[in-house]
């Protein structure tokens, strides 16, 4: 059985910088014990021939092929935008940037 006593979860406070009352810290080292206990359990049972996982489910990604389609000309992108400035959009200027 795997613990933290109150004068560990103290120090970790401290070390966090979190001011703790006694019954937090009591509390805490607990649920610390709780918490420990359940990840020796795991330890215990994942063998040599157990693959560590992140998630309880397969993940994968899923890719489509990359395929070039027609799209807007410089031109046409910027037709509707109420300014424009060298084959660009022109937005206000913001954050007091310099130009």
């Amino acid at each position: 059985m795997s613990s933290l006593s109150r004068d560990d979860v103290a120090n970790l406070a401290r070390l966090a910088r979190i001011e703790m009352s006694e019954e937090e810290l009591v509390s805490l080292s607990n649920e610390f014990t709780v918490i420990l206990d359940a990840v020796a359990r795991v330890q215990e049972v994942a063998g040599a021939d157990v693959e560590p996982t992140s998630h309880p489910l397969p993940l994968r990604n899923v890719f489509r092929p990359d395929v070039v389609i027609p799209s807007l000309s410089p031109q046409e992108a910027l037709s509707g935008a109420p300014a424009q400035e060298d084959a660009r959009f022109r937005v206000p200027q913001i954050l007091g940037e310099e130009a």
